[in-house]
């Protein structure tokens, strides 16, 4: 189904014409839970990924115990809560059954389950670059994979170490039929299989990236319009490709390329939510649908970033097959 992002409230650069020069193309994801395929473009979905290639681990989480949850119970617990929400019951009855309890308790209190040598990384994410204009395209590629450890790395921020993999996709003769699993994973960072409905967006600078004297413009003609730059013309909610940063709680700082030192520019955002309380950037499709308890409908893929964070990978702007770089916001 198609998602359309509505109209912005003005034409910024009719108000602002210094905004024009500004202007970036984002592509924004739209993913919806569904049950996509290697040949479909996702988040969390399975990867095209080559049999004799060898699956991605963290070194840094090889047991002998890890503290989480189980894929299948975290699976299980997402399916018995939204069962649970949409049963007709009457007023004081127990949402969940003493079976359904025991599973969803489970995964909330964790446990420590044994890991034998390095745990496998999760798919985040598979972009085709058919479904994604503007994709970089190394050497050809037409694929980009994005895998992660699905537990917090203090040396990377306090969120997941992650994995960039660009491919050709008919250079894939012999996929992998059944991708390793982890022995335990944090449930936040486990990404609900979804599909993927994307739509090209025009973003401006977020507020702390605006040169002094154009921020100023911006916060006079805020208030003499009564607009909100940051929240509704700036840069756009969710998982998207491309665009500006979002920078938010932090005040931007210099990144580049960690093997060649060039400058870097966003390739991916993850994002624990697709759209905020003021709904700005609520789909037209999606209108009304804000209440239904589990899942929410604004949080698809059940990710969590920080505290209902982004978390966004840069590449390198010559070489994106560079390694990249990643930033929480």
């Amino acid at each position: 189904m198609v998602r359309t992002t509505p109209p912005r409230p003005v034409d910024l650069t009719a108000h602002l014409p210094a905004f024009t020069s500004l202007a970036r193309t984002a592509v924004r994801l739209h993913p919806r839970p569904g049950e996509p395929t290697t040949s479909d473009s996702s988040i969390g979905g399975p990867l095209l990924w080559p049999a004799r290639e060898p699956w991605p681990t963290c070194a840094e989480h090889a047991g002998p115990f890890l503290e989480g949850a189980s894929v299948p119970d975290v699976m299980a617990r997402r399916r018995i809560l939204t069962q649970a929400w949409a049963r007709p019951r009457e007023r004081g009855t127990n949402l969940l059954t003493e079976d359904e309890k025991a599973v969803v308790d489970r995964v909330d209190d964790g446990a420590e389950i044994a890991q034998d040598g390095p745990s496998p990384m999760v798919p985040v994410a598979q972009l085709y670059a058919r479904d994604v204009p503007g994709l970089p395209s190394p050497d050809g590629a037409d694929l980009v994979q994005v895998l992660w450890c699905p537990f917090d790395h203090e040396d990377d921020g306090y969120v997941p170490s992650t994995v960039v993999r660009w491919r050709v996709a008919a250079e894939v003769t012999d996929p992998l039929a059944a991708p390793p699993l982890p022995v335990a994973v944090e449930d936040n960072y486990l990404p609900q299989p979804c599909v993927l409905h994307p739509e090209t967006v025009v973003e401006y600078p977020a507020p702390h990236c605006l040169p002094e004297e154009l921020a100023g413009q911006v916060h006079e003609w805020e208030k003499r319009e009564e607009q909100k730059y940051q929240y509704e013309l700036s840069v756009a909610t969710g998982c998207k490709v491309g665009g500006h940063a979002p920078w938010s709680f932090s005040d931007p700082y210099p990144m580049s390329c960690p093997d060649c030192g060039a400058d870097v520019e966003p390739l991916l955002t993850i994002a624990s939510s697709e759209w905020d309380g003021n709904q700005s950037w609520q789909p037209i499709e999606d209108a009304g649908t804000d209440h239904p308890p589990f899942p929410a409908p604004h949080e698809p893929t059940m990710l969590m970033i920080g505290r209902g964070y982004h978390l966004q990978l840069y590449t390198c702007v010559a070489f994106p097959e560079h390694g990249h770089v990643t930033n929480m916001q």
